[in-house]
């Protein structure tokens, strides 16, 4: 596949997920994906997931845990079978009514018209403190402050 192609693949996969539309996600990967965002237990949807069902996973755990989100891709690089994008992600969680807001960076390689690997690389400290319940005011009277 060209660069252009695989580019046009990832922003169909975004415009998607902007659009609620996980089907399209999923069929876009191969069985064998591996979708990767490294980062403490606490966030419900960290860790290695493989194949488009523990995908899947992924995206019910964003769905079930966040509400208004937002992600907005400006750079998309693409070489050979990869494709790298940086943006910002924002989100609510639900639980705490903390908010997520950082930036972004999506690596993607491709083989065959389809996605067999992504690796997202976001502020996993942000995200962690966004599903603790403890709030700046307990922690600072824990502190002695």
């Amino acid at each position: 596949m060209t660069e252009n192609h695989n580019t046009k693949l990832i922003q169909t996969m975004y415009a998607a997920f902007g659009g609620g539309d996980i089907q399209t996600i999923l069929d876009l990967l191969s069985p064998d994906v591996e979708w990767t965002l490294t980062g403490p237990a606490g966030i419900p949807y960290s860790g290695k997931k493989v194949g488009p069902s523990q995908v899947l996973t992924f995206f019910q755990s964003l769905a079930t845990t966040q509400e208004h989100h937002k992600l907005t891709i400006d750079v998309y690089i693409a070489q050979g079978d990869h494709v790298a994008t940086t943006g910002r992600y924002s989100a609510l969680v639900k639980a705490t009514g903390k908010l997520i807001d950082g930036p972004v960076a999506h690596v993607f390689t491709i083989k065959n018209g389809k996605v067999v690997k992504f690796l997202d690389f976001v502020d996993t400290a942000q995200m962690a403190d966004a599903y603790t319940h403890s709030s700046t005011a307990s922690q600072q009277a824990a502190s002695g402050e």
